[in-house]
C-alpha cells in the first residue's frame, strides 16, 4: 500500500510500485536530523482518519440535501411524502445493515427523507398552522440540550445506558408498528394507539424522549470514531446516524404537538 506518512509519500521507495534504494542518499547532517525531529507528527487529516470537522461537514451536507427535498415536497408535491417514506426506509435499512459509507447512498437517503419530512410538514401545517415552526424549534432545542449534557458528561454512552436504550427502542418500535397496523383498521380515528386519549400523549412523549437519548449514542459514535482512528469515510456513516435520529425526533414532536392541538 502507498504510505500516507508525509515523510514517505514522496519517496519512490514508499510509493505504489516503487523500489527502495540507498544509492546516492546523502549522509544526514546533525542540522537535518534536528529539523526532521522537530517536524510535527502526521495528524488525522494527513493520515486519512476521521475528524470532528469531517463529521460536522458531512452532516451539514446531508441536511442541505434534506432541506432541498423538503422544500420541493412542501411547495410542489406534498404527495411525495409517502414515496419518500418508503424509499427512505429501504435505503436506511440497507445503510444500517451494511454499515455503508457510500456518499451517494447516504445523500439519496437524505433526499428521500427530505421528501417525507416536507410532505408531512405541509399537511400538518395546513391542519394546524404554525405547528411546523414549533416542532423545528423544539427539535433544535432538544438537540442542543442533549449535546450540552453529553459534552458536560452528565449523560454518557455507558454499556448499561446503551443496553437499556436499545431495549426501550426496540419495544417502542414494536408498539409503533402495532399502532400502524391498528391505524389501517381505524383505531384511534386513523392515528392508531396515538389517537387513544392519554395513551397517545404518553407514547409520543416516550418517542420524543427516546429519540433525544439516541442522540447521545450518535455523539458517542463520532467521538469514539475519532479516538479509534476510523477512516475518514466513516464520517458519512456518522452523518447518516445523526440525520436519522434528528428526523425521528422532529416527527415525534410534530405528532405530539398535533395530538395536543387536536381539539383546536
Amino acid at each position: 500500500m502507498e504510505s500516507r506518512n508525509p515523510v514517505f509519500n514522496r519517496s519512490e521507495g514508499f510509493s505504489r510500485g516503487g523500489n527502495a534504494t540507498f544509492r546516492d542518499v546523502p549522509t544526514p547532517t546533525p542540522g537535518s536530523l534536528e529539523e526532521m525531529y522537530r517536524r510535527p507528527s502526521a495528524g488525522p487529516v494527513q493520515t486519512g482518519r476521521m475528524t470532528i470537522d469531517d463529521a460536522v461537514m458531512k452532516t451539514l451536507a446531508c441536511f442541505g440535501v434534506l432541506l432541498v427535498g423538503a422544500a420541493f415536497a412542501w411547495f410542489v408535491a406534498p404527495g411525495l411524502a409517502f414515496v419518500g417514506m418508503i424509499v427512505g426506509l429501504v435505503l436506511g435499512l440497507v445503510i444500517s445493515f451494511k454499515q455503508s459509507t457510500n456518499p451517494a447512498l447516504i445523500l439519496s437517503y437524505a433526499a428521500a427523507e427530505g421528501l417525507f419530512v416536507g410532505g408531512i410538514s405541509a399537511v400538518f401545517n395546513d391542519q394546524w398552522p404554525g405547528i411546523v415552526s414549533q416542532a423545528v424549534i423544539g427539535t433544535l432545542a432538544a438537540f442542543g440540550a442533549m449535546l450540552a449534557l453529553y459534552k458536560t458528561k452528565v449523560l454518557r454512552a455507558t454499556p448499561k445506558f446503551m443496553k437499556v436504550l436499545t431495549i426501550a427502542g426496540l419495544a417502542y418500535f414494536g408498539v409503533a408498528l402495532a399502532s400502524l397496523v391498528g391505524a389501517l383498521f381505524g383505531v384511534g380515528d386513523g392515528w392508531g394507539f396515538y389517537g387513544i386519549g392519554g395513551l397517545g400523549v404518553l407514547l409520543c412523549v416516550a418517542g420524543v424522549a427516546l429519540a433525544a437519548f439516541f442522540l447521545v449514542l450518535d455523539f458517542d459514535f463520532v467521538e469514539q470514531g475519532v479516538r479509534n482512528g476510523l477512516p475518514e469515510r466513516y464520517s458519512w456513516l456518522a452523518a447518516f446516524g445523526l440525520m436519522a435520529t434528528v428526523v425521528w425526533l422532529y416527527v415525534e414532536l410534530l405528532r405530539l404537538l398535533a395530538i395536543l392541538r387536536g381539539n383546536d
